[in-house]
């Protein structure tokens, strides 16, 4: 018997008299499973390899998360790096020392 069957039982048993906590437990217990068993089929990781599949998707997110923040410090550090060049070319201007390179 299969689990939509047995889900079917579960209903149909469920119809015919008042049902329990027993009984409802089991219906939303075979529920639960035939859900989550078609909802894991419709996104492709209802087969042995999907555990392997999850485990390298979660490798290569956090690798991209840890690319993109050496990324973002990497054009931090080198806006700051400009500001200061451009802050020392500034005061070597206003100082007058390319006068007195001359």
């Amino acid at each position: 018997m299969d689990e939509e069957e047995a889900l079917a039982r579960l209903i149909a048993l469920a119809g015919t008299s008042a049902p329990d906590a027993a009984l409802l437990r089991a219906v939303v217990e075979e529920a639960s499973e035939l859900g989550a068993r078609r909802a894991l089929a419709r996104l492709g990781l209802a087969d042995e390899a999907a555990r392997d599949d999850v485990s390298d998707l979660r490798q290569l997110l956090g690798a991209w998360r840890d690319a993109k923040k050496s990324a973002w410090a990497a054009a931090v550090d080198w806006a700051v790096r400009g500001m200061l060049a451009l802050l020392v070319v500034g005061l070597a201007m206003k100082l007058g020392l390319p006068g007195l390179l001359k």
